[in-house]
């Protein structure tokens, strides 16, 4: 049976320099199409054309033909009978398309008198004057008359901190990872609906308190920070690992994937996968008495900005081979996770030892039940007026391993304690903790070291 929104298939997509006459002149085509000109959109020639078709069904005033079915048919050349429910390629090129927005306007597009972005909830653009915009980014008037998008808020589901050992045979793996990191997204944005409005206080355990009140309890935004297993998995297959600044412009796209089909490499490039240890540490976090669902902010690796983190708090989950925001803490702390050039494997390095530490710590990932080391670190924001909490494994039953002692009143009060100022605040820290993997769980976490700053 034919979908009900495929009615006109047949029409042909306006390509960069075919516009209807009755749109030249408009300051809005034109600045789409140096938008499109641009660095930004020059090498990606189905960004810009699904950037132009959703414009120019825009100015032509019929925003209400422009749906995720028709952009699929009309852009990526779908037939009119697919099914967006089984097909997310709209919302996955969409999201790159509102990153390279963002880029445009904040580089070379940075002295233009219009903007233009893709709201979240939709794919009608929404053009704005620069004068429009305040110094946060959000416009203060409202969009340009004729506009008929909506911002909404969102927020992105999360994924794994797990550094996950390269096979041979990559497809029943990927098959695997897909259907419980799809799931696993769908429990976490279920479970975050339901702590923003059925969210009940109860007493956060002691000597906690003090960690919980300064990420959580304050004016500030706070970001929750899940690792991105798509990306592990794409570093894993092509054996390459990619650092914060390369991550931030999207290096990811371009890693190497020549051991798995197309469509599976698409995937991983696009799709936002997460793990149920990620679940687990979302939900702790959310029953605390200080979680506040009107500052809590979840985001997804990808989505996340520099700017986001200099006058905001932030929990982030996952080293820096799952999750690249982890490098944020640089050359302050003791503990570092460092990963082989081949992506083989991953060493926990102690850079200033004492007493009985050991230099470095290890994780034989390849066996089924062997020891692996994870690191708790309390740190300064990038502006210093605010918390990080960075929790980092070896592998998966690393950070498993962490969420548990930092949720296990006894496990972390004895640092809590050393780390305790008079007036009940917290010095920053650092928590080396061992434990055992078996089936990648964790079991019999021990602290082991720590350092307060």
């Amino acid at each position: 049976m034919e979908h009900p929104s495929a009615t006109r298939t047949n029409q042909k997509v306006p390509l960069i320099h075919e516009w209807p006459d009755c749109l030249e002149g408009d300051p809005r085509l034109s600045l789409s199409r140096r938008v499109v000109a641009g660095r930004h959109f020059a090498k990606s020639p189905l960004l810009s054309k699904f950037f132009l078709y959703v414009v120019t069904e825009t100015l032509a005033g019929r925003q209400a033909e422009i749906t995720e079915h028709q952009i699929g048919v009309q852009v990526f050349g779908r037939s009119p009978g697919y099914l967006t429910v089984e097909d997310n390629i709209v919302r996955n090129y969409a999201r790159q398309l509102r990153r390279r927005l963002a880029e445009h306007f904040a580089d070379e597009g940075s002295s233009e008198a219009l903007r233009v972005e893709i709201p979240h909830g939709g794919y009608i653009p929404v053009f704005t004057r620069a004068s429009d915009v305040s110094p946060a980014g959000g416009p203060r008037n409202g969009p340009m008359p004729g506009n008929a998008g909506t911002h909404l808020a969102s927020g992105s589901p999360p994924s794994s901190g797990a550094s996950i050992a390269p096979r041979r045979n990559w497809q029943p793996l990927l098959l695997r990872a897909s259907v419980l990191a799809a799931s696993a997204a769908v429990l976490i944005s279920l479970t975050w609906f339901a702590a923003a409005r059925t969210h009940a206080p109860r007493q956060a355990p002691e000597p906690a308190q003090p960690l919980w009140a300064a990420l959580f309890a304050g004016p500030a935004n706070s970001y929750i920070v899940p690792a991105d297993a798509g990306f592990n998995l794409l570093q894993d297959l092509s054996r390459r690992p990619l650092p914060l600044a390369d991550y931030i412009k999207g290096g990811y796209l371009e890693l190497p994937l020549a051991e798995i089909d197309a469509h599976s490499a698409q995937d991983l490039r696009s799709q936002q996968f997460t793990s149920f240890v990620d679940l687990q540490i979302v939900t702790a976090l959310a029953r605390l008495s200080e979680f506040n669902p009107q500052r809590v902010i979840l985001r997804f690796p990808r989505d996340l900005r520099l700017d986001d983190l200099k006058n905001a708090n932030a929990v982030i989950i996952g080293s820096v081979g799952s999750n690249p925001w982890a490098a944020i803490a640089g050359d302050s702390t003791n503990f570092r996770i460092v990963y082989r050039e081949d992506m083989q494997g991953a060493t926990l390095v102690n850079m200033k030892p004492q007493s009985g530490e050991a230099p470095s710590y290890v994780s034989h990932w390849n066996e089924p039940a062997h020891e692996t080391f994870a690191v708790i670190s309390f740190l300064p924001n990038l502006s210093g007026n605010g918390h990080l909490l960075l929790l980092e494994g070896l592998d998966v039953a690393g950070t498993q391993a962490a969420a548990e002692v930092l949720f296990r009143q006894d496990a972390l009060a004895p640092v809590l304690r050393r780390a305790s100022r008079p007036d009940g605040s917290l010095r920053f820290f650092e928590v080396l903790l061992r434990s055992t993997s078996i089936q990648s769980s964790a079991a019999g976490t021990q602290v082991i070291a720590f350092r307060i700053h």
